[in-house]
């Protein structure tokens, strides 16, 4: 049996570092695994006068993967010590409706940031949100990928090797609480 992921950002960047980390993370999984990596782009902001409306095309493909899948991989910056509008938004719409698809889904969350702390502020906060969305996030590993700039090489490859072997504890570890959800 095959197990399903899905994978966002917080970044909408051409050449974010966070989509750059889940490009990596897909790479490391065990042929048993998929990554699929989704765009938050087309998501529109939350307007409950729309949501009465029907969820638009862009949210119902979202919450289609998200309901689809078996686990959750979110790989986010850090915006002024918090999450980013887009990640909030996605996470805000598929909180809504009777059908919950991040119910209990098991979660891992790993930050990216040019700076020292690589992204160690948002982490706190997003899991505070997953909270309230009943999400199974891992607590440990912790994955913080701090000055960037130099943990990927000019192609966005992720070339350190501390960094990659965090990155690997942390989708082990996902994919093991993936499979004693199943």
């Amino acid at each position: 049996m095959t197990i399903k992921i899905v994978g966002f950002t917080g970044s909408l960047r051409k050449d974010s570092f966070n989509k750059a980390a889940l490009r990596a993370a897909a790479e490391m999984l065990p042929d048993d695994v998929e990554l699929e990596l989704v765009d938050l782009t087309g998501i529109p902001f939350l307007n409950e006068d729309e949501e009465a409306k029907g969820f638009p095309p862009s949210v119902v493909a979202f919450r289609g993967k998200l309901a689809a899948a078996d686990g959750v991989l979110i790989s986010t910056p850090e915006y002024n010590y918090s999450i980013p509008p887009v990640l909030k938004n996605a996470l805000d719409w598929a909180s809504r409706g009777d059908e919950k698809p991040l119910f209990g889904k098991p979660t891992a969350i790993l930050s990216v940031s040019p700076g020292m702390l690589g992204g160690a502020r948002v982490q706190y906060h997003l899991r505070q949100v997953c909270v309230a969305l009943n999400l199974l996030v891992l607590n440990k590993p912790e994955v913080f990928i701090g000055n960037a700039e130099e943990k990927f090489d000019d192609k966005g490859r992720l070339v350190d090797s501390r960094s990659r072997a965090m990155l690997q504890r942390l989708l082990k570890a996902l994919v093991q609480r993936i499979r004693e959800n199943l």
